[in-house]
């Protein structure tokens, strides 16, 4: 979703224990696609496309694009920076306003098309011009020449740390835009415009077998030795059911379990686990604009009503706390401000604004994912947390494309979702989920405020030209939305808990892409 990612940047280096002895072969039966191969099934608890614009695409579908879209670099958790992808190679002017960029020789779409400078350009170019997702990151943009066949350079506005920018989770892909004439209308029957080692086989919306990709034979990065040819997406919001379809090898890799799932998943011969750290935090968005939470001192109540270390002890393992907005790793991190709930003090502020015990009785309406299990058990928490103090929790669980559509009509009081960045860099947050919006896209807050969006606009430009301000604007911004404004809560941020195949080889987490399993790089379970 952007359900829509914290640790010393340290551990970010490692995906922690890889549990289980060697895979018992009785124990996980690996079923075969009919050309006599093992697929790849990749098991989620939410639907899995909600645009299948490159350019648009802002969402959970990044785990099948980034399968079947391609960008200029790719994000390297390991040395923290951008790494070879479609470009081999790039160098940036002394001024960071001119960046050049190498591709990758005999690549081609799976249109068939060559994927060169001059499509790069198109790519960007259109991105920028759909103005949709997370079109934004290239704002900094200028001009694009494509200098020959293989050279493609970027002229700014402003220094900006383009490398970076081009492994971008979003709006980054590099597509063909020449596939349709109506380009738009093509893809959304479901057809792809990419370069990476999948293409799109089938799609079928609402459908529990929602997505399957097939391999592109053409793909650069070639099919020698063993891969999987084949990948399956399946929604399963029973993570019970989910945990029983690893075990009988209908699935292989399972994203998320519960914590009882994943303690079990730890022992069970046959299953291989994967716990690691990441950016991706969960966000309880007040609704800043209408309804009783439009008053600060009822969000303010709500964000010392939590009881953040008591859920981040029930999540065992699958939480650490936040600081900030920002997680540890990013720029934009502010550290020494993880919440501590105090219902003293959410008793005398609902007192102010009205309500709490002896009051009147407030009513408010949170929305969640249908099928997330940590997301239930913030929610079930928090309704009891708030009981005493005379307010009833209205917690709906809805599918995630149903509760963002609600969201955006201002549907709620609280929205909990889900938010990692866009590339690797805590503007992401400010920009996208506090910054003035209209239409609303992820701003579910409805946050609205001059001052406020004027020192975001700052933090693109100081991120490159003065760190040491760029810090400085952080610390405001945080302070602005968590404390001058009350709009949200961040009660904990993600630990990744895997559970897949044994006989998997090759899997590791990378914090930029959230959930994204990179499967060509997988050796199958045989």
């Amino acid at each position: 979703m952007r359900r829509r990612l914290a640790a010393a940047a340290a551990l970010l280096l490692s995906v922690a224990a890889c549990s289980a002895p060697a895979p018992d072969p009785g124990a996980v039966e690996v079923r075969q696609t009919p050309r006599g191969e093992s697929a790849f099934v990749h098991v989620q608890n939410l639907d899995v496309i909600t645009e299948w614009d490159p350019a648009s695409s802002y969402s959970n579908e990044i785990i099948a694009f980034q399968n079947v879209y391609e960008t200029l670099t790719m994000w390297n958790p390991v040395t923290a920076k951008a790494a070879p992808r479609l470009a081999t190679s790039w160098v940036s002017s002394v001024d960071g306003r001119t960046w050049t960029f190498k591709l990758r020789p005999g690549v081609t779409f799976h249109t068939g098309r060559p994927l060169d400078a001059a499509a790069v350009k198109a790519s960007v170019e259109r991105t920028m011009k759909v103005g949709e997702g997370a079109s934004y990151i290239w704002d900094a943009v200028q001009s694009i020449k494509a200098d020959d066949a293989l050279t493609v350079t970027f002229t700014l506005k402003y220094p900006a740390p383009l490398d970076l920018v081009a492994s971008s989770g979003y709006a980054a892909y590099v597509y063909d835009t020449k596939a349709a004439p109506d380009l738009r209308a093509w893809l959304r029957t479901g057809k792809d415009a990419g370069s990476g080692p999948y293409m799109i086989k089938s799609w079928q919306k609402g459908k529990e077998d929602e997505l399957t990709l097939t391999a592109y034979d053409g793909y650069w990065g070639g099919w020698t030795g063993p891969h999987y040819r084949t990948v399956k997406y399946r929604v399963v919001p029973d993570l019970d059911r989910a945990w029983r379809m690893l075990l009988r090898g209908e699935a292989s890799f399972v994203e998320r379990l519960d914590p009882r799932l994943y303690a079990r998943a730890r022992t069970t011969p046959g299953v291989r686990t994967s716990r690691s750290p990441s950016f991706q935090t969960m966000m309880m968005l007040f609704n800043t604009a209408g309804g009783p939470t439009a008053d600060v001192r009822v969000r303010r109540a709500l964000q010392k009503a939590v009881d953040y270390q008591g859920i981040i002890k029930a999540l065992r393992g699958a939480g650490s706390p936040a600081s900030g907005i920002v997680p540890e790793g990013l720029p934009g991190h502010v550290p020494g401000r993880e919440p501590r709930q105090d219902l003293p003090g959410a008793t005398e502020l609902l007192r102010q604004a009205g309500y709490g015990p002896g009051g009147r009785p407030l009513r408010l309406t949170l929305t969640y994912a249908e099928g997330d299990a940590d997301e239930k058990l913030l929610a079930t928490r928090l309704a009891a947390t708030l009981k005493p103090l005379n307010v009833t929790l209205d917690a709906r669980a809805m599918q995630w494309n149903a509760q963002w559509d609600l969201g955006k009509r201002r549907g709620q009081d609280i929205f909990v979702m889900y938010w990692w960045p866009d590339y690797a860099d805590g503007y992401s947050w400010f920009g996208n989920v506090f910054h003035s919006q209209n239409p609303t896209v992820f701003n579910l807050t409805y946050l609205h405020d001059k001052e406020t969006d004027e020192l975001l606009d700052t933090l693109p430009r100081l991120t490159v030209t003065d760190k040491a301000g760029a810090g400085r604007a952080f610390r405001q911004a945080t302070a602005r939305v968590l404390d001058r404004h009350a709009a949200a809560a961040l009660p904990w941020v993600v630990t990744y808990q895997r559970a897949y195949l044994g006989g998997i080889q090759g899997y590791d987490d990378n914090p930029a892409y959230p959930d994204v399993a990179f499967v060509h790089d997988l050796r199958p379970a045989s």
